[in-house]
């Protein structure tokens, strides 16, 4: 990928935007939207596309590719597994983007947190269809957004409880859920 000085970008794995604004030493010089000026490697770096152009938005190919994503995505989005035989199955939904997508790159941090979420929200509509008592969201420790969005989510369903899960299998980054069977259902 190419960047020519005054292209938007934004930095992979941070939450730093900017605007190009020269080259140093292989590396891309920006200006945040905070008024810093940085300089990151090539591959830190993904062009945003201005919200004025839309052709961007309406893009057949970036669709049909959006949408092959999300398809592969529900084929290795969970891992069913079972501890004992007394045991029920355990749906166990891992939102880590690597695990969602083939690959992020052209994705905004709010393209990421979308596709998790949606991720998220089919997983437990799909746990309480089917009437599984239980579903672990694996979401990982990172700076807290996916985790606070996903107890926002839970927190809007009627029927269930939730708390973290079994820190000696999961370690701090993972969110267990309760679902209550309702006997008349």
């Amino acid at each position: 990928m190419t960047f020519n000085i005054g292209d938007k970008v934004a930095v992979l794995d941070e939450a730093v935007n900017g605007v190009v604004t020269g080259f140093k030493n292989n590396q891309i010089v920006i200006e945040t939207t905070d008024g810093f000026v940085m300089a990151y490697a090539i591959k830190e770096l993904v062009k945003i596309d201005d919200a004025t152009d839309l052709k961007s938005f309406t893009s057949n190919h970036s669709l049909s590719l959006a949408l092959k994503e999300k398809e592969e995505a529900k084929k290795r989005s969970f891992v069913k597994e079972k501890k004992s035989r007394k045991d029920e199955f355990v749906l166990e939904v891992d939102l880590h983007i690597e695990k969602l997508v083939p690959s992020k790159r052209g994705m905004t941090n709010y393209d990421i947190l979308t596709l998790q979420m949606e991720t998220a929200k089919r997983q437990l509509d799909f746990a309480i269809k089917n009437r599984m008592p239980k579903v672990v969201f694996i979401h990982g420790v990172g700076e807290g957004v996916l985790k606070a969005e996903l107890d926002f989510l839970l927190g809007r369903y009627d029927g269930i409880s939730f708390q973290d899960a079994n820190y000696q299998k999961y370690g701090l980054g993972a969110t267990e859920v309760y679902i209550k069977q309702n006997p008349n259902r």
